[in-house]
């Protein structure tokens, strides 16, 4: 079993140290995985439940508000959002920061933000702003090497803290351009400062992650997001050569069937009798909250 990355409660005083944590997995090659969430809850389930970091999910974030995942949100939501869960957890948080709402000044602006906010790496992605969710059926528009490489620049340039990561995502594969256009993007953002990529697919089956990951020869840490290609176990990929993969919305995922579930069941039953022995008691939300914790502190 992968171990969790050891991260201790100095860190909310001393922001670098979950970043250092992460970094020094990366560069120790200890495979992690890390779970989407959108909220200080959602966070604290995945660190409950094992994971070594928490992905701040733009897709999750959004859906949160009830708006679809096209750049409708801002900075300030999803800071807030990311902001949140760090202070829920004592795992990294890492932030998906879209295109990095604008041009290269708003990607750096947001990298001094959110390193601000103690979380341990940000990712910005290579597509134009506004953007659309990589799983819509069109509308996906990359920007050109050079334009993405100045937005990485500008935004690792911004960094204070050396330990901060900066993860540099590539929708070439989503966009049907191939591994090898990928692979030359990569080594371009790389080149750029880019700390590690992620290299996203929106295909059933994993052929050309694994090409991508043949060619690429751990030049730099390579994420995934197994999300259509869910049969690529967590040790295929790490055999293969990925550095993390990314649970990226199933939480949120399961979340809405199961609240769909119990609200059915209540309106249909007419009371709240059947769904009680299928769903958390008071006592785990009020655990979950670390109520106790906070009424010792009042006493």
């Amino acid at each position: 079993m992968t171990p969790t990355l050891t991260v201790t409660p100095v860190d909310r005083v001393v922001p670098a140290r979950r970043a250092a944590a992460l970094r020094e997995a990366f560069a120790q090659r200890r495979f992690l995985r890390a779970a989407g969430a959108h909220d200080g809850l959602s966070a604290r389930l995945a660190e409950e439940a094992g994971f070594d970091a928490v992905w701040a999910s733009g897709l999750e974030i959004c859906t949160a508000h009830g708006l679809p995942d096209v750049s409708l949100l801002g900075l300030a939501e999803y800071l807030t959002a990311a902001r949140t869960m760090h202070n829920a957890v004592q795992i990294p948080v890492i932030a998906d920061c879209d295109t990095g709402f604008g041009g290269p000044l708003n990607a750096a602006f947001a990298a001094m933000r959110y390193e601000t906010a103690g979380v341990a790496a940000i990712c910005l992605e290579d597509k134009v702003f506004p953007k659309r969710n990589s799983f819509v059926s069109d509308g996906h528009v990359l920007l050109s090497i050079a334009e993405f490489s100045k937005k990485l620049a500008a935004a690792k340039d911004a960094q204070v803290l050396a330990e901060t990561i900066l993860i540099a995502r590539t929708e070439t594969l989503v966009c049907g351009f191939g591994v090898s256009q990928a692979l030359a993007r990569c080594h371009a953002y790389v080149d750029a400062g880019a700390d590690a990529v992620l290299v996203h697919s929106k295909s059933s089956e994993p052929s050309e992650i694994i090409d991508f990951l043949r060619s690429w020869r751990r030049r730099a840490p390579v994420v995934l997001v197994p999300t259509t290609y869910s049969g690529f176990s967590a040790r295929g990929a790490e055999e293969a050569g990925a550095a993390m993969v990314i649970y990226a919305n199933h939480g949120m995922r399961a979340a809405i069937t199961a609240v769909r579930g119990v609200w059915s069941k209540v309106l249909a039953t007419g009371s709240t009798v059947s769904v009680e022995p299928g769903i958390a008691t008071i006592k785990d939300v009020l655990d979950l909250a670390r109520t106790d914790k906070w009424l010792d502190r009042d006493r």
